[in-house]
């Protein structure tokens, strides 16, 4: 994957959460080249209890939006602006409403930084990536159930 013409060899982290309980239902790890919209199908569970999908808009395509149609979900996709057309005042608001529900997304990355001290993985290959990612997101959710256990 390439930013500001510097050259990045990483991998992704894709999750499904639970939203009220915060929990990762499912994951899948993919090179920072495979494009975000690449694994929109496959994190997408057709057993969950919500049928309501947050994402970025990067996910916003016609493929994806007849596949939610076709498969029942409530599409709840960010909306983006175009250099001649900005969103318009019901879009934004649309947005901001969104992105509350999205920021939980943001949170786990967030406390899995604190836990692991970084997000950086130094090896090599993506079946050690994939192995060390996983193993991440079993010790949030191992984590947080101890937490909510607790609080019973």
């Amino acid at each position: 994957m390439q930013k500001n013409g510097r050259s990045y060899y990483d991998y992704k982290n894709h999750i499904c959460i639970d939203v009220d309980a915060k929990f990762i239902r499912s994951c899948n790890i993919t090179p920072a080249s495979v494009h975000d919209s690449k694994v929109f199908t496959d994190l997408l569970d057709t057993e969950n209890s919500s049928k309501d999908v947050y994402a970025d808009s990067a996910y916003r395509s016609n493929d994806h939006l007849e596949y939610l149609k076709a498969h029942s979900f409530r599409e709840h996709i960010q909306r983006k602006g175009c250099r001649n057309k900005a969103l318009t005042y019901k879009e934004s608001k649309g947005n901001l409403t969104r992105s509350r529900i999205r920021s939980r997304v943001e949170h786990i990355f967030g406390v899995q930084a604190m836990m692991m001290g970084n997000t950086i993985l130094r090896n090599i290959g993506i079946v050690r990536a994939t192995t060390k990612i996983y193993l991440r997101n079993l010790a949030y959710n191992l984590s947080l159930f101890s937490l909510l256990s607790q609080n019973s």
